[in-house]
């Protein structure tokens, strides 16, 4: 079996593409050209322009059986028209492109965004409210993909991500800042007061749960990536500083909650068991 990977130089692919090398499988990871001295060898390494309509991407990506589609531009700003005006369009088309020309599995990251401000616990069967412009594009691009299985034949696995965190987080990430804070022998790190709960997942069970479904060659559809576990950001911080031995004081209160999502919500990952438990993976 042969799986490409895009995005395999950000925060997910990096993880993605280490757990597939332990898997008896041929890999191919997409890199842009600025990243072409990227050095990958467990893998074959492929570079060219997403979105560049006149490439056969299909091709270029060596006739993959499943893809794991984790490249998307623009973040973190979620709310740059970017997403909807050029992003959206880009994306489809490579995507289209890939099914007509013989793609049978894909994998697509999605985003715990799309619920928009439900509160909850949220499942797989309740309506997208996406309120920002990276979430609607998001929204948008799953609905035009359903809508073209009319046409063709292929498994579509849209992996609704919540929240991540690990080695190479970007530096605007909590776990990320707190560990700068540490390192650099800060008092105090600062933060909100931490009430809002969350769900949170090691991004190496995330890729782990990623590369089961593309191996899966099932049609899924929608499926939460996710914990399924709330915990406020209060607790788990205080949980990494406990695990790390870290004794910075936190100086909660010091930044305003964020206004593009609830205060309490968090993943129902049953669906995501229950597929893999069918599959009869070990998660």
């Amino acid at each position: 079996m042969k799986i490409a990977v895009t995005g395999t130089t950000g925060f997910v692919g990096r993880h993605v593409l280490a757990e597939l090398f332990t898997k008896p499988i041929d890999v191919v990871a997409h890199v842009r050209k600025i990243e072409n001295k990227l050095e990958l060898p467990l893998c074959k390494k492929v570079n060219f322009d997403l979105y560049d309509k006149s490439k056969n991407a299909f091709a270029e990506l060596l006739r993959p059986d499943a893809l794991i589609h984790l490249a998307w531009s623009g973040l973190p700003n979620y709310k740059s028209n970017h997403h909807l005006d050029e992003e959206l369009e880009y994306q489809y088309e490579f995507l289209e492109g890939l099914v007509k020309s013989g793609l049978q599995t894909m994998v697509i990251a999605g985003t715990c965004f799309e619920y928009g401000m439900q509160s909850g616990q949220l499942n797989e069967d309740i309506l997208p409210q996406p309120n920002n412009s990276y979430s609607i594009a998001k929204d948008v691009l799953r609905v035009k993909l359903e809508s073209l299985k009319k046409q063709k034949n292929f498994n579509l696995i849209w992996a609704r991500i919540f929240y991540l965190y690990g080695e190479g987080q970007s530096r605007s990430s909590i776990y990320s800042q707190l560990i700068t804070a540490v390192e650099e022998g800060k008092d105090f790190f600062n933060m909100s007061k931490g009430e809002q709960l969350r769900d949170y997942l090691p991004v190496t069970v995330a890729a782990k749960y990623l590369v089961q479904l593309a191996l899966s060659n099932i049609d899924v559809g929608i499926v939460n990536v996710c914990s399924g576990v709330p915990i406020s950001v209060l607790d788990l911080v205080e949980k990494w500083k406990e695990k790390n031995g870290w004794t910075i004081r936190l100086n909660l209160g010091y930044y305003d909650y964020p206004d593009y999502e609830p205060m309490h919500f968090w993943g129902d990952n049953r669906k995501l068991l229950s597929v893999l438990s069918e599959l009869n993976i070990n998660s």
